[in-house]
């Protein structure tokens, strides 16, 4: 079914430990590769799930480079809310449909010369883009098939298990203060529980995109592997995390991580005003107007 434009956002992430799904016994092991039996897709993601494992592949679909524009966002969300009320699903693995490129990160133009009342909902979409990754009680993998910049990088930080592809031309980071940008608390708390203080301290203050041999050895990805062998080693990693019991891998998510998320959801509305006041700065206007002719200038 195709979502028309953008829908309402979703509720809050559901409740940690929603009811037990035992993993499949030894006589059934998960299958792989992947074979979807239930597709749904809208107009920027594809979902495509398999019912028999459990495991759903969701496909960024927003040429030319995956841009989180708000339509993106709220997309994803409602995605999301149908596998988390799916009892036949039990883990996603991002990914994206176009070569090259993961995520490029926020949609500049949702940034740029459009109203306060705007600049609001389109930052109340990030967070809660994050809030239901980050918290999701499925299993989460992103399978990185291209570059991941800013974001795009903070989907990948979001999920259980990171495997990018072995290309030294693909980067990731949170490359926000290039842009004159500041990462939020909550960019850098995700960041910080990844790679440690030191790292996410240096490379957020310099904006730094590490490509993808770099970003292994700062425990940025957990894996590299060559491009043709992503989809199974994501399945296999997938596979692996599900057969342990629900309950149990849940409750620890939760114990994890709970604290970062609930930081965020105290402060929420300050966030959304944060967000707002710097944006509408005429500098970071300027800087953002900037870079999108710089930007258009690189396509022509």
């Amino acid at each position: 079914s195709v979502l028309p434009g953008v829908l309402p956002l979703c509720r809050p992430p559901p409740a940690w430990g929603r009811a037990t799904r035992q993993p499949p016994g030894p006589q059934q092991p998960p299958s792989l590769p992947l074979a979807p039996c239930r597709a749904f897709s809208n107009n920027k993601i594809l979902v495509e799930l398999d019912e028999s494992s459990g495991v759903a592949m969701m496909k960024f679909k927003s040429p030319p480079v995956n841009s989180l524009s708000l339509e993106f966002l709220t997309e994803l969300c409602i995605s999301l809310e149908k596998l988390e009320n799916n009892r036949a699903c039990r883990g996603v693995i991002f990914t994206s449909a176009v070569p090259k490129i993961f995520s490029s990160g926020l949609d500049i133009t949702e940034m740029c010369g459009k109203s306060m009342e705007h600049y609001a909902e389109f930052w109340r979409a990030v967070q809660e883009m994050w809030l239901r990754v980050y918290g999701s009680n499925m299993v989460t993998v992103a399978a990185v098939n291209g570059s991941s910049p800013a974001g795009g990088c903070l989907i990948a930080l979001s999920c259980d298990y990171r495997i990018m592809v072995e290309n030294p031309k693909f980067s990731i980071g949170l490359n926000e203060a290039q842009l004159g940008i500041v990462a939020p608390f909550w960019f850098k708390d995700t960041f910080v529980n990844v790679v440690g203080h030191r790292t996410a301290e240096r490379s957020l203050q310099l904006g730094s995109l590490h490509p993808a041999p770099e970003a292994h050895r700062l425990g940025l990805v957990d894996e590299l592997v060559p491009e043709e062998k992503l989809q199974e080693k994501a399945a296999a990693v997938m596979a692996q995390w599900l057969a342990l019991p629900d309950h149990a891998r849940q409750l620890t998510k939760s114990m994890m991580r709970k604290a970062v998320l609930d930081r965020l959801v105290a402060h929420r509305q300050e966030d959304v005003q944060n967000f707002i006041t710097f944006i509408s700065k005429e500098s970071i206007q300027k800087s953002l107007r900037m870079y999108m002719e710089m930007l258009k200038k690189k396509k022509s």
